[in-house]
């Protein structure tokens, strides 16, 4: 369980900032209240399939690959399955209540899905609101993302 809670922070750390050493990352989950070395934080960057990207602002950070032909590796699967606590529809939104956290985490997940019924994602602490373009769209991404959860 610490492993996932771990590597659940580190997905929803690399979404919100820009975090371009494995010792910014040790860091930052320091920060977070979570005891780790750098050679553990090696290990979880292998498992969750992390690489560097450069980004925005000229530098190179740590990010999910993301590419429309790649499934969710079985280790992100497992995250998603135990933070999310349900998924709900609400015209062309779905609402995905999860373990307070872990909402920036499972956001990033659903964007790595790149569903083109999705326009976009944003998160608090809890929820995620996927937004689609009407509720046919909205009923799809709630059973595909129902169906990732019975996996």
């Amino acid at each position: 369980m610490a492993r996932n809670s771990r590597q659940s922070k580190i997905l929803e750390l690399i979404s919100t900032k820009e975090i371009e050493t494995q010792e910014e990352l040790v860091s930052s989950l320091k920060e977070a209240g979570f005891d780790i070395t750098q050679a553990t934080i090696s290990r979880d960057i292998k498992e969750l399939g992390l690489i560097k990207i450069l980004s925005d602002s000229k530098k190179y950070k740590y990010a999910v690959v993301n590419s429309s032909a790649q499934a969710l590796s079985n280790k992100c699967l497992s995250i998603f399955k135990e933070c999310v606590i349900s998924v709900r529809s609400a015209q062309n939104l779905t609402i995905v209540k999860t373990i307070k956290g872990t909402a920036g985490m499972v956001s990033t997940l659903v964007d790595q899905l790149s569903l083109s019924q999705v326009l976009g994602c944003t998160y608090g602490d809890d929820t995620v609101l996927v937004i689609t373009c009407d509720q046919d769209d909205a009923y799809f991404v709630r059973d595909k993302l129902n169906g990732l959860m019975n996996e």
